[in-house]
This record gives structure tokens, C-alpha cells and sequence, in this order.
């Protein structure tokens, strides 16, 4: 098994990702002094009995209220037990897995205030398999309050998780896992649950997916190409010095190299001077979605390393400071971004998938019952009404809370969700779009030379189609089963390794 140690140098996100497939943690000596040094500040202020949002005061409203030394003492636990109000389906394991990794990371960056004991468990739970029981609903996105209190409940012995396919209780999950529960002290119960990692973490995910899908359409509008003798005109190398956006020029050069070796590279073979914009603006609009998937990584990025506590512990100002860094409008809007244009790319397929249909029964009046694509041209058709409502903002409309005091939120779990919902529709449509293209290459009259990426592109259909009972549906399936990853793998590591030449 391997091992992700976080230091003081910011964590990448194939880094997150590796910890999210399983792989172990570890701490350097000079995060834990960090945590140390910022934990010496919360040390000190209570101490010195200042006025502390969340640590000497109450939350929320109650935020110019005193506490008593007993409630300093027990609002720790309370803020852990009163904030886990959410509800409906679980969270997967996997986006469990990277909000505690987020929040781990959180706290290396040594501005939270929290002990060492608590970066301990939460590194524990993730080397152990503790999987705490997280609801879908419960965070507006002004820090994940909710969401990240189940997590912490069971870090303390409460709550529920999953530990070796088992349900548990969260006290008999630890102790199986031989995990001492976490004693709160100091600001750790707020340092836990006042943080984005279940945000941060699903985007983490999402933007991977987005990458994987990105590449995933070029390959399935390559293929498209393929079936239709489209004009390759709009991958010329000069229509990206015309305009050099890099997402734009990306996509030109990935097309180019699945065609390389097609005889739509010949002078000539193209039916027309200009195709219909579906294909002519593939460039562009597949180009727009790298763009965005970059801003979303970015955001991504910046926020895994952040220290977004509130308040911060500023450990060369010796000071706890109130701010807003609880709040991922950047991400948020990032991935409202994103999905606009992955509805885009959605908008293309579907509309190639016309082209497709009409060059089909130009050439056979009777399609045989083994064309699979042309069986769900319809259900595509239905499924992107469905990809297009999912393209409106969710960063603008979650009201006022909490007598006002909390008057914005940035949305920032259902922009993430809605994003990963979108990828879903959109590699189903590219899935029904590879099936259209290699029904109409199948009765073309001779068997023309392709690209050698939209070669490997439709021998993965032809396996999904080859495994598959004859159905339609369940050839669609085992094509989703491959796609976007091994439909991907097979045509982009060609491409890879041309790269590398």
C-alpha cells in the first residue's frame, strides 16, 4: 500500500486522490510543530480569557455571548453534537475518504488551532477504513458544518460509521479499529467541523472526473468523424495560432492525433468544404470545458491548502482573527462554470448524433436489430432536457439563516453535486453517440482505414457491444462500465505516447 506524507508544502491533488483510493497518511515532524505552534495560540487566548468566536463565546447569533468556564469547557463537544442535523442518502466512501483528507490537510497547514490529538484520529480513521456515515443534505456552503459533524462524531466515539462493510456505532468502529477516541479540548470540536471538506473533497473528485470525460468527448467527436467524412479542416494547426487558447488548442492537437493515419487526413476525402457547427466548433466548445476544468482545479487546489477556519489562528501575530475564509465562493462558482460547459459539450454530442441518424438512413432504408446507437437515439434525445436543467446556478439561492446573520452562502455541495450529476448524463450521451457512429461505420460500403485513437476508440465499442446481450440497453451499459476510463486509457495512452516521441 502506498503512502501520502503531508508536509508543510501544499498537497497536490493527485496526491488527495491517492489517499481517497486508499492509500496511507503520515505526518512530517514539522507539521506537527505547526499544529503545535497554532494550537499554543488557542492556549494562550484562553489563558488570557479574550473574546473568541466559537471559543469563549457562543456561534452563530450568539456570537457577542460569554461563556461561562464550564460552557468553555463543554461547547466543544456541543458544537460537534448540536451541528450534525442533516439528512437523506449517505455520502460515498469516497467523498467521506477526501473530506477527511481535506480536513487533515486543513489542519497541517497550522491554522485551525486544533491538537495534534486531532489531526492523529482523523489520520488514524483514514488508515484504519473508519468510514463515518455523512448526509447528502445539510451544508450551504458557509463551511460544512453539518456534514463535517457527522465525521467529527464519530472521531469522538459518537455517531455511526462503516468499518469493514459493517454499520456501526461509532465508539464500536474505533475500538475495533484499535483507534482511541478524541478527548476535545481547546477549539478542536469547532477546527473540525468548521471547514469545506466535503466541498473540496467531492470537487477533488468531480475535477478528475471532468478530465477523464474531457478527453473522453474529443475521442467519441473524433469517431463521429470518422462515420461522417466530416472535413478535419477545424483541427488545422493554424486555427489555434488564430486564437491561442490553450484548452482550444488542447483539443485540436488531441483530435489530430486520434486521426493520425485516417483517410480523413488525405486531401480530398472530406464529403464537404464545411460541416454543420457541431462539428466545425468541437475545438472550441470541448476547448471552453478544459478552461474551466483548470479554473475548477485551481480553485480546488487553493482551497485543499487553505487554512479556512474561522476564526485563525495567526501564529506570527500571536491572535485568533475572525474572517470569512469558511467561505469557497471561487470553487462554487467555479463548478456552477464547469457544468455550463459541460452542457455545451452535451448540446454538440446530441446534435452530432442528428448527423449521424440522417447519414444512416441515407445509405440504408432498414436498420438491421444489431444498431444498438440508432435504438437510443431517442432516450438521448429525453436525457439532455435533463443535462441543459442542470446547467443553472446553484451559488444564488440559498435564503438568510440564522436571524440574519448568516445572509450568503455559496451553495458550494450542490454546485459540486450538480457538476458530478452532469457528468453522469453527459458520458451516458457520449456513450449513445460512440454506439451511433459505429452502427453507421458498420454499414459503410468498404472498410476505411481510421485514426489509429478512433480505431482503439471503436473496438472498446465493439467489445461492449460483443459482451453485452442484445439488447440495446444492456449494450449501453457495458459500455458505460468502460467508458469514460478504459475507453480513454486505450485511445489517450496512444496519444500519450505520441506526445512523448
Amino acid at each position: 500500500m502506498s503512502t501520502v506524507t503531508i508536509t508543510e508544502e501544499p498537497l497536490g491533488l493527485e496526491n488527495l486522490l491517492a489517499i481517497v483510493d486508499g492509500a496511507r497518511v503520515e505526518l512530517t515532524d514539522g507539521v506537527r510543530s505547526a499544529i503545535a505552534a497554532s494550537r499554543a495560540v488557542v492556549d494562550r487566548a484562553l489563558a488570557n480569557s479574550d473574546a473568541v468566536y466559537g471559543l469563549t463565546t457562543q456561534v452563530g447569533h450568539g456570537k457577542d455571548t460569554r461563556l461561562s468556564e464550564e460552557q468553555i469547557r463543554d461547547e466543544q463537544m456541543y458544537l460537534v453534537m448540536s451541528n450534525n442535523g442533516g439528512f437523506g442518502q449517505p455520502l460515498p466512501d469516497a467523498v467521506v475518504r477526501a473530506a477527511m483528507a481535506v480536513r487533515l490537510n486543513g489542519i497541517a497547514r497550522g491554522g485551525s488551532g486544533a491538537s495534534r490529538a486531532a489531526a492523529d484520529v482523523l489520520a488514524a480513521m483514514l488508515n484504519a477504513g473508519v468510514y463515518p456515515i455523512v448526509p447528502e443534505i445539510s451544508s450551504v456552503g458557509a463551511a460544512d458544518f453539518q456534514t463535517m459533524a457527522a465525521i467529527a462524531e464519530v472521531a469522538v466515539g459518537q455517531g455511526r460509521a462503516a468499518y469493514q462493510g459493517e454499520l456501526l456505532p461509532g465508539a464500536e468502529a474505533l475500538r475495533r479499529a484499535g483507534i482511541t477516541p478524541l478527548v476535545l479540548s481547546g477549539k478542536d470540536g469547532l477546527a473540525l467541523i468548521s471547514a469545506n471538506g466535503v466541498s473540496v473533497g467531492h470537487a477533488a473528485l468531480v475535477v478528475a472526473r471532468s478530465e477523464r470525460t474531457a478527453e473522453a468527448a474529443d475521442i467519441a467527436a473524433a469517431l463521429s468523424m470518422e462515420a461522417t467524412v466530416a472535413n478535419p479542416s477545424i483541427i488545422h494547426p493554424a486555427v489555434g495560432r488564430a486564437k491561442p487558447i490553450p484548452g482550444q488548442v488542447a483539443v485540436a492537437d488531441h483530435i489530430r492525433q486520434l486521426l493520425t493515419g485516417s483517410r480523413l487526413m488525405q486531401p480530398g476525402v472530406a464529403l464537404s468544404v464545411q460541416d454543420a457547427l457541431s462539428f466545425r466548433v468541437v475545438p472550441q466548445v470541448h476547448g471552453a470545458l478544459r478552461e474551466y476544468i483548470s479554473a475548477a482545479r485551481n480553485a480546488v487546489t487553493v482551497e485543499l491548502n487553505a487554512a479556512d477556519d474561522n476564526p485563525l489562528a495567526s501564529v506570527p501575530d500571536q491572535t485568533l482573527i475572525s474572517n470569512g475564509n469558511f467561505h469557497p465562493i471561487v470553487l462554487a462558482i467555479a463548478t456552477d462554470a464547469l457544468r455550463i460547459a459541460l452542457v455545451h459539450v452535451g448540446q454538440l454530442s446530441e446534435r452530432r448524433m442528428a448527423h449521424l441518424w440522417d447519414a444512416y438512413f441515407r445509405q440504408m432504408a432498414r436498420p438491421p436489430t444489431a444498431a444498438y446507437g440508432l435504438r437510443l437515439r431517442y432516450p438521448a434525445a429525453a436525457l439532455f432536457p435533463e443535462l441543459k436543467q442542470l446547467s443553472a446556478p446553484a451559488t444564488l439561492d440559498t435564503p438568510p439563516l440564522d436571524l440574519g446573520v448568516e445572509d450568503h452562502s455559496t451553495a458550494a455541495p450542490l454546485s459540486v453535486r450538480k457538476t458530478d450529476a452532469a457528468l453522469a448524463l453527459l458520458e451516458d450521451l457520449l456513450a449513445i453517440e460512440l454506439m451511433l457512429a459505429r452502427d453507421l461505420l458498420a454499414i459503410a460500403p468498404t472498410k476505411e482505414v481510421l485514426g489509429a485513437g478512433t480505431n482503439a476508440a471503436l473496438r472498446v465499442v465493439e467489445e461492449a457491444v460483443a459482451v453485452a446481450d442484445p439488447r440495446p440497453d444492456a449494450v449501453h451499459r457495458a459500455l458505460r462500465e468502460r467508458f469514460p476510463a478504459s475507453q480513454a486509457s486505450q485511445a489517450g495512452e496512444w496519444v500519450r505516447s505520441q506526445r512523448a516521441k
